[in-house]
This record gives structure tokens, C-alpha cells and sequence, in this order.
């Protein structure tokens, strides 16, 4: 074992193992190992810090996810995104969308990724209105035109039960893939057209 042999973990060793923690089963190996990583002052460390939030996400640990989240000094658009994702992956679209919010004011930009991120947590009838609000963010920061995003709001408005702006969406797409006709026939099946 490495400290029986005077070594320290590094921060890739810690985030390695981070990773292999990332189920609910893990939990309780995860927090240990934050324990420790908290310990020998790692955890300040931002790349630490976002695999600490991605771990608590995926152990289902909201919570924990989040206070490692605000208690880090220095976030990077990884840190944002992996919080962001948390929140979708777990279907906390409020919560997802105020992060969002927070961090424009905050001075960072979205990425195409956190919005791909975002429009995850977005899945019914009451969801839309977010949706929407999203929707136009995206199109503000110019990402409006690409088949991934595009896809995704099809996906999107497809489990809002939106089928208007799927069809709207779709037919604005500059391209479509076989990804996005997928998408746009899942909304059709979804809601019996």
C-alpha cells in the first residue's frame, strides 16, 4: 500500500479512486476517502473538488454534492457543470436552472455541455416553462444551431408533451441525424401522435 511505503496519493491517484466510489453502494469508501483527502489538503484542489461532486451525484448524495460545491474556493466550468448535472440527473430542474442563474451572475459563461446537462432535468408537462427559459439562453449564447443540442431539444419538449416545438425545433434543425428523427419519433409515440 502506498502510505505504508511513505507515499502520498496525488490528486490523479485520489480522483482515480473517487471514480471507482461512484455508486450508492460506494458511498460510504467515498466519504472515507474524503475524509482523507480533506486530511492532506487536497480538497482545494478544483479537479478534486469537481470529481467530489460528481461522486456524491452519482452515490445520490444531493446534499453532500452541494455543500462540496459551495465550500469550494476556486470553480471552474467543470465544477459548474458537474453540479449542474447532479441536479439534472436527479430530476431537480428548479434547482439545476437557479445553479445556472448563479453562475452567470457570477461572471462564467454556460457551456453547450451544461445546457446539454440542464435540459435533462426537464421531462413534464410542468417543466416547460423552464424549458423555455432555457431554450432562449441557448440561443442567446449562439448554440442553438447544432444537431447535438437540437436533439437534445427535441428531447426536451418531447417529454414536456410539447409536440408543437418539437416539430418547430426539428424543422428549424440546419441537419438532422438519425439521432434526431429518433427523437422526434419518441415525442410522436410518446404522446400517441
Amino acid at each position: 500500500n502506498m502510505q505504508q511505503e511513505g507515499m502520498k496519493p496525488n490528486e490523479v491517484t485520489c480522483i482515480s479512486i473517487l471514480n471507482a466510489c461512484a455508486s450508492p453502494e460506494a458511498l460510504t469508501m467515498g466519504k472515507l476517502l474524503h475524509a482523507y483527502i480533506a486530511d492532506v489538503g487536497q480538497e482545494s484542489d478544483v479537479s478534486v473538488g469537481n470529481a467530489l461532486i460528481s461522486m456524491y451525484g452519482k452515490c445520490e448524495n444531493i446534499e453532500d454534492a452541494r455543500r462540496m460545491f459551495d465550500k469550494m474556493p476556486f470553480r471552474d466550468k467543470f465544477s459548474w457543470n458537474a453540479m449542474i448535472s447532479v441536479y439534472s440527473r436527479h430530476g431537480h430542474g428548479e434547482d439545476a436552472f437557479q445553479l445556472l442563474q448563479q453562475m452567470q451572475q457570477e461572471g462564467s459563461k454556460p457551456t453547450e455541455v451544461i445546457f446539454l446537462s440542464i435540459l435533462n432535468a426537464y421531462a413534464s408537462p410542468e417543466a416547460l416553462p423552464l424549458g423555455k427559459l432555457i431554450h432562449a439562453q441557448i440561443c442567446e449564447h449562439g448554440f442553438d444551431s447544432g444537431v447535438v443540442i437540437g436533439t437534445a431539444l427535441l428531447n426536451m419538449y418531447g417529454r414536456c408533451g410539447s409536440i408543437e416545438d418539437v416539430n418547430k425545433i426539428f424543422n428549424e434543425m440546419p441537419e438532422q441525424d438519425v439521432v434526431s428523427w429518433t427523437a422526434r419519433m419518441a415525442a410522436y409515440a410518446q404522446h400517441g401522435c
